[in-house]
């Protein structure tokens, strides 16, 4: 990713109605969701997906991060991981990304397609006000491709019981 996401973050953080990021075979009976925390980090890549313990250790550097960047909790630590002496014809590692997305509840396919317009942001084929576009047409013909399964996973699950 070029660009930071943090501004698109900020734009879907928040109460919304989310139709333009739903699957057209969304059964829930209203687009309307709050998603209360959208994070981008970038962690350094490996052949497996880091461990608990591996990302929690990240977390913790990339919190410092983010606190000597003004202590934005919506952020791309925009560093190009690069290897030592690339020559000619040798590429570099591919770039890994967290992103963390936390709501009460989501909408079908919600975030595999926040997360195909977040690369898009970062890619430079979408502006910030490109996804403000998105979000306000309520249709989800609006937005670009969704991300793949592949590579997202549910991390996380917290019941709130009483």
């Amino acid at each position: 990713m070029r660009y930071p996401v943090r501004s698109p973050c900020k734009v879907l953080v928040g109460l919304h109605d989310f139709t333009s990021f739903r699957a057209s075979g969304c059964q829930a009976k209203s687009p309307i969701r709050n998603l209360d925390e959208l994070n981008v980090i970038e962690v350094l890549p490996s052949p497996y997906f880091p461990s608990a313990t591996e990302r929690e250790t990240q977390n913790l550097v990339g919190q410092a991060l983010s606190e000597s960047n003004g202590g934005l909790s919506c952020s791309n630590q925009n560093k190009a991981i690069e290897e030592s002496s690339l020559g000619f014809g040798i590429r570099r590692r591919h770039r890994c990304f967290i992103v963390t997305a936390r709501a009460r509840s989501f909408l079908y396919h919600q975030v595999r397609l926040l997360v195909g317009a977040l690369k898009s942001v970062g890619t430079g084929d979408l502006t910030v006000s490109d996804v403000e576009r998105i979000l306000e047409a309520k249709n989800v013909t609006a937005n670009g491709p969704m991300a793949p399964a592949c590579g997202l996973y549910l991390a996380h699950v917290k019941y709130d019981l009483p």
